[in-house]
């Protein structure tokens, strides 16, 4: 089972990308962010014609969450508990139908949190202190689980190019560290750290200042496991081949894949 999280920066612009992408990568899931597109405006034929479903939890021009699988898909929240009046459109999580059994998966796009301190760094805040209850919760269900998405935390200072540049960076302030960790701690995986502990690779790089060709990145972009699905993990890698093409993201996925 491949497993992906993908940060789209507008679907609709990145369509033709993300379906060449499908068909070059061939994964089983893809959890999408930041489709800034309404649920109406997704193109889903285009996906559907890859052999794909798809469940969206749009907005207009702003955030938007989305499962899209080769596997019958179950929804199971369109939002993350906790807060009521939460209007935006940051999370999705379903039951994915897999042929060795049901999973758990979540695609998540948390706050950014930019400038900090403020009102957005305390809701950032707040939305990862929320998705800790809820990845507590899931730990009940003693199933596999995935909770991937774009954090818009760079976990330790390998995560980030220029770590003392951006010191004070929601991404990279203490708290924001903590409150991954925090995640981590209750029994999660980071995947990609558990088969690469020392690898400095990055999932985002900025449009400006050639932040691409000098490879001037974070890794910001996560997959988490949960006990039974890190039990699995056989692979786990960030493809940027994505990245350096025309019209790309800024940034690309990363996958892992989990044996049956």
């Amino acid at each position: 089972m491949k497993i992906a999280t993908f940060n789209v920066n507008s679907i609709r612009r990145r369509i033709g990308a993300l379906c060449q992408w499908l068909q070059d990568a061939s994964p089983d899931v893809v959890l999408l962010q930041e489709l800034k597109a309404q649920a109406e405006q997704v193109p889903i034929a285009d996906i559907e014609a890859l052999g794909y479903r798809i469940e969206i939890v749009g907005q207009k021009a702003y955030n938007g969450v989305a499962i899209v699988s080769r596997h019958p898909i179950e929804v199971v929240a369109r939002a993350l508990p906790g807060e009521d009046g939460d209007e935006q459109a940051r999370y999705i999580e379903a039951d994915i139908a897999g042929p060795n059994g049901s999973m758990r998966v979540a695609s998540i796009y948390l706050p950014n949190g930019n400038p900090a301190p403020g009102e957005k760094y305390d809701y950032k805040l707040r939305f990862l202190r929320r998705l800790r209850r809820r990845a507590e919760a899931l730990l009940g269900l003693e199933i596999p689980v995935v909770l991937g998405g774009d954090y818009n935390v760079a976990p330790a200072d390998v995560d980030v190019y220029d770590p003392q540049a951006h010191a004070s960076d929601a991404l990279c302030l203490p708290p924001s560290r903590q409150a991954y960790r925090a995640l981590v701690n209750l029994g999660y995986t980071d995947a990609f750290r558990a088969l690469h502990p020392n690898r400095i690779a990055y999932s985002f790089w900025d449009y400006q200042a050639g932040a691409w060709q000098k490879d001037h990145g974070w890794r910001i972009d996560h997959l988490l496991l949960s006990p039974q699905a890190a039990d699995r993990l056989a692979e786990c890698d960030i493809d940027r081949a994505p990245r350096g093409r025309p019209e790309a993201s800024d940034h690309t996925p990363v996958w892992c894949a989990l044996r049956h």
